[in-house]
């Protein structure tokens, strides 16, 4: 069972995935978490430290994404775009909630989500190296640009429509190969 921090920090991503950041407050977030007026402020003292604690958590939710999804690493292109689709997909349809409060995070705030996406790029860029793929980095920011791309899509533009998994991971080893 999660501690009451980490509950507030899960709240106040659901505040920011449906009302936007401008709903983040203290008290939306007491709501969405069903407990006393004024709890939020006693964990996180200030917007700032509420906010922290948010961005915190939508890393610590996606590393266990990764951990439940049991991801074994790839010997081939083709098992890689098809793990790396599968993810897009997740975060864009069973997870969407955590992927709008990030891209609401990212808008707002591009700095407080850089390291985060730094980190994501260095590590696919790492496992295409290790696959003797050339111009891994430039190729990791490819395919981490087209994800985001198409999550951004199937959240809006998209919503709800069905999507083709098999193309999806065809376009992204597309970009893995060049």
């Amino acid at each position: 069972m999660p501690d009451r921090r980490t509950e507030l920090a899960d709240a106040a991503l659901a505040v920011v995935a449906a009302k936007g950041l401008k709903g983040l407050t203290h008290r939306a977030v007491d709501a969405q978490a069903g407990v006393a007026v004024g709890t939020t402020s006693n964990y996180f003292r200030n917007r700032a430290a509420l906010m922290g604690a948010a961005v915190d958590r939508v890393e610590e939710r996606d590393r266990l994404l990764l951990q439940q999804g049991g991801m074994v690493i790839p010997t081939s292109v083709a098992a890689l775009a098809g793990q790396i689709a599968e993810a897009v997909l997740g975060l864009a349809q069973e997870n969407a909630e955590l992927t709008r409060a990030r891209f609401a995070f990212a808008l707002d705030q591009p700095g407080v989500v850089a390291a985060g996406h730094e980190r994501l790029v260095s590590a696919l860029a790492q496992l295409l190296e290790a696959l003797d793929i050339s111009e891994a980095r430039d190729r990791a920011e490819s395919v981490s640009d087209y994800s985001d791309g198409l999550a951004m899509h199937l959240l809006t533009a998209r919503e709800g429509q069905d999507i083709d998994r098999a193309a999806v991971a065809r376009s992204i080893r597309r970009l893995l190969e060049g």
